[in-house]
C-alpha cells in the first residue's frame, strides 16, 4: 500500500509512527506508572465492551499508513494480557507499508507467548525492567514480582528469534541509580539493547519532580567510568533514543532524554489509546474520540478526514514547553493508558 497522503502537523512533522494501547490493565503496579495505592483490587478499568474491537484498531492502523505511518508499537498496560493479540498482530502484519510491527511488554508473560508472537508477525520486542536487585525491582513492580520471571521472559523471547531484545529502564534518582552499571554488564554480555530513560512527568500521579530525575550525561558517565562508550548516529528520522556504541565493539546502549534535551522537534508518534482516542503527545491531557465515528454511521471518508484532521492541527511540543518551565503542573492522561 503505497502512502496516498502523507501528512505533516504545525511544526511540520510528518506521522510515521503509531503506538495503539491495546489494554488498560496490567499485572504490575509501577511506581512510576500505576501505583498500587490508586490502582488497588477495586479499580475499575475499562469495561471490555468499551474497548476497540481488533476490526476497528485495524481500520484505523490501514488509514494512518496511508497517511505516513510505516511504524506500529503494541503496548498498554499490559499488552498480552489482550485476549487473542496473536489474532489482531497477524492481521495487522499483513497491512502493506508497516515496515516495522512491535511490542512493548513487562516480560512475564513471554515465556507462554514468545513463540506465538513470533509466528503471528511481530518483528521486535521491547521489555521494560527497571533492575536487577531483586528488592529494588519487587518495590518498583508493585507485585512482589521476582526478576528471574521477566528474565526467564527475555530468554523465552530469544529462543523465539527476537535477537537482539530491547531492555528499557527507566532510572529515578534515589531508587534505581545504582543499578545503571550492573543493568549495562548483564545486557552488554547478553547481546541485547539497553535503553535508559530519563523519569519522566508522563500522567499526574507518580510524584515527578525534577529532582528525581538522573540526566543522560550522569547515565553516560556512570557507564563510560567502568565501560567507554561514544556516541553513534541514528537509524531513523525520529528516533528518540540517542545512540552510543561501546568502544570495544561489543554493542549499544540508547538513553532516552526526554527531561533534558528534548527532542519534540523530531516526534513523529500518535497514539491510539484501548477505547478509541487518538493522542498527539504522550503527555496530553485530551484526545480525538474516533471510536464514536466508527460505531455510528459516518463514513470511512468522514473517518479518515477526521484523523488527517487530528494530526494536522498537531502542535505539541511540552518536553521544550517544560524545559523553561519545569514546576508547572497540568493535568495528563496516565501513561498505562497510552503506552511509553
Amino acid at each position: 500500500m503505497e502512502n496516498k497522503s502523507k501528512i505533516t502537523d504545525k511544526l511540520s512533522r510528518p506521522v510515521k509512527d503509531l503506538r495503539i494501547s491495546v489494554t488498560d490493565r496490567c499485572n504490575f503496579r509501577c511506581t512510576y506508572c500505576m501505583p498500587e495505592q490508586i490502582y488497588g483490587h477495586r479499580y475499575e478499568f475499562i469495561n471490555k465492551s468499551s474497548l476497540l474491537t481488533f476490526e476497528e484498531i485495524i481500520t484505523i492502523t490501514e488509514i494512518l499508513v496511508e497517511m505516513g505511518v510505516q511504524k506500529v508499537r503494541l503496548t498498554g498496560g499490559e499488552p498480552l494480557l489482550r485476549y487473542k493479540i496473536e489474532d489482531l498482530i497477524s492481521t495487522l502484519s499483513k497491512i502493506p507499508g508497516i515496515k516495522e510491527l512491535t511490542l512493548t511488554t513487562n516480560g512475564y508473560l513471554l515465556p507462554k507467548k514468545a513463540e506465538e508472537l513470533k509466528k503471528s508477525g511481530i518483528d521486535r520486542i521491547t521489555v521494560s525492567l527497571d533492575s536487577l536487585n531483586n528488592e529494588i525491582f519487587k518495590k518498583i513492580n508493585g507485585r512482589n514480582v521476582d526478576v528471574s520471571k521477566v528474565l526467564k521472559g527475555i530468554e523465552a523471547a530469544e529462543k523465539a528469534g527476537f535477537n537482539p531484545i530491547k531492555v528499557n529502564c527507566v532510572v529515578e534518582k534515589g531508587i534505581n541509580e545504582n543499578s545503571i552499571l550492573e543493568m549495562a554488564e548483564y545486557f552488554k554480555a547478553k547481546g541485547h539493547i539497553l535503553r535508559f530513560i530519563e523519569f519522566m512527568d508522563v500522567g499526574t500521579l507518580n510524584q515527578w519532580n525534577l529532582n528525581k530525575v538522573v540526566s543522560s550525561k550522569e547515565i553516560v558517565k556512570i557507564i563510560n567510568s567502568k565501560m567507554p562508550i561514544e556516541p553513534i548516529n541514528p537509524t531513523y528520522f525520529g528516533e528518540v533514543a540517542s545512540r552510543y556504541q561501546y568502544k570495544d565493539g561489543s554493542g549499544e546502549i540508547g538513553i532516552i532524554s526526554s527531561v533534558t534535551q528534548p527532542f519534540c522537534g523530531n516526534c513523529t508518534r500518535l497514539r491510539l489509546s484501548p477505547e478509541g482516542n487518538l493522542f498527539t503527545c504522550l503527555f496530553s491531557n485530551t484526545g480525538t474520540d474516533v471510536k464514536k465515528f466508527l460505531r455510528s454511521n459516518k463514513s470511512k471518508k468522514e473517518l479518515e478526514s477526521l484523523i488527517k484532521k487530528t494530526w494536522l492541527a498537531r502542535k505539541d511540543k511540552y518536553s521544550i514547553d517544560r524545559s523553561s518551565n519545569p514546576d508547572k503542573s497540568t493535568k495528563k492522561v496516565e501513561m498505562y493508558h497510552i503506552g511509553g
